[in-house]
Formats: structure tokens, sequence, C-alpha cells
């Protein structure tokens, strides 16, 4: 038995409810559980997937990482960062730009307005066209929030996975950029994982680097990359061994995931 098939078992016993998880490389999928092509709803996994449109519009040259975006101050760079300053939600500007990490679902919906005015297209509609059609997630929607709205299959996160491994919609070298830390050494709290004293983050993905806790395993290198959601999503991207994995399920982000899913992504990673 694999390490992989041991995880798949251990998650089908943690897990009392329908769940799906896979991983892959840049030729395909490598090990698969459940039903993949399975619709769940992402969460903040959508997030990436909104911050990879954005950066379409700044790789086709419609919009710059820092036009002035956001509150006084802030660009599109500290939006697509959760350094803007704006709440988690609605409510005052908790600060200025640059200063801390305050994740912030209201930044990406000022994002997407962004977006839209710079490309004259509705941030769905962009998606869908720029990033979704591109890659064949054709199970994939996101008609409401850029945040948090998007609903899709493990399959297509994994195919998202794939090019974020060797992107074709944007530049190797804007998507080294965005997998690099911005602002770097400004602290924040990683929701549901605490305070982190240096809270990394890209554009539009977070940085492992050294955060702990952490829904990673502590094998994770810190040049690994991602987002996990309160639906109970994840997806991870580890460039050192050339892989992508991805976790949907039908339950809230809880205790079963926070003591699973370490040990869970060091099994698809070593898989």
């Amino acid at each position: 038995m694999t390490s992989f098939d041991a995880a798949a078992r251990a998650a089908a016993a943690h897990f009392d409810f329908p769940c799906a998880f896979g991983v892959t490389d840049l030729a395909g999928p490598i090990a698969c559980s459940g039903d993949v092509d399975a619709a769940f709803p992402f969460a903040s996994v959508t997030k990436p997937l909104a911050g990879y449109a954005a950066l379409v519009a700044v790789d086709r040259k419609l919009l710059r990482l820092d036009d002035p975006a956001g509150p006084e101050g802030s660009t599109v760079r500290h939006l697509l960062a959760h350094a803007s300053g704006l709440p988690f939600e609605e409510g005052a500007v908790l600060g200025a730009p640059g200063k801390r990490r305050v994740y912030s679902n209201r930044g990406f919906d000022v994002l997407g307005g962004v977006v839209e005015e710079a490309t004259g297209t509705p941030f769905p509609e962009w998606l869908e066209e720029t990033v979704l059609i591109p890659l064949g997630m054709s199970a994939t929607e996101c008609e409401g929030s850029p945040a948090y709205s998007g609903r899709g299959s493990v399959a297509d996160l994994l195919a998202f996975g794939r090019e974020m491994l060797s992107p074709t919609l944007v530049s190797s070298e804007l998507w080294r950029e965005a997998i690099t830390p911005q602002f770097p050494g400004i602290s924040g709290v990683l929701p549901g994982y605490g305070r982190q004293a240096d809270n990394a983050w890209g554009l539009g993905v977070e940085i492992r680097d050294s955060k702990a806790p952490h829904w990673t395993d502590a094998s994770f290198p810190p040049s690994a990359y991602g987002h996990f959601g309160q639906s109970g999503s994840f997806l991870w991207v580890d460039p050192t061994v050339g892989r992508a994995g991805a976790f949907l399920g039908s339950r809230p982000f809880g205790a079963p995931h926070r003591e699973a899913w370490p040990a869970l992504t060091k099994a698809m990673r070593e898989a």
C-alpha cells in the first residue's frame, strides 16, 4: 500500500462526509480519491482564481499592479496581497496600506470591480473567458463575490494547479513576482490558524514560508503556495517537487480538517 493509499483510507475514516482530493504533476493527475468531478464550494480557494484573472489583465497591459485601487495610498498589488488596510468585510479602513496583513474579502470584491473597469467586462465573464475556458475548467463557476463564491471540482483545481506550476496564460516573469512575498515581514492573522509574525502572501496566493501552525505539513518548503477555504477546501502547489494538490468536501472547515490536513498534504506530496 502506498502512502497515498494509506492517506486515502485514513481520510475515509476521518471525514464522514462526501469529499475528494488528488495530486498532479505537469503530466497529469498522479493519484486521486473520491469523485474528483463532483462540484463542491471553493469558498476562499476562489481567491487564487480571481487573482490569476487579475494578473491576466496585468499581463495584457489593461491594468498595472501599482495602479491606485482601494483606500488612499493602496494599489492593485496591495489588494492582491491583503495589505490594503481594508477590513475582512464591511467597515472602516484598519490602517495604512502595507503595514499589516489584514485578510480581506472586501479587498477582493474591490479588486473585482477594478478589473471590470479596466477590461470593460463583468468579472465573472472575464474570469471564465481568460482562465476557466482556456484551462478546460468546465465544472467551475463564480457568479458572485470573487473572494469566496467559486464552485467546482477537484479535477478543475488540479488543472489550475498545473497552470500555476508552468503558466501559459500569464508571463513567467509576472508569475514569479506573484509567488514572491509582497510587503515582506508584516504580521497578520491566518484565518483558522492564528497570528503569524510574518504572514507571507503573494499576489492572490498564500505563501507557506515558515508559518506555524499551518494547514500544510511542516515538511513543505517555504516556497510552496496556495490557499485554503472555510468550505473545507484547499489547493497547494510545491514548485520544488513539481506537484499540486487539492481537497474539496461538503462540510465547512473545522476540527477534522485541522487535525487531518497536515498528514494528508504530506502523503499527497510524497505520492
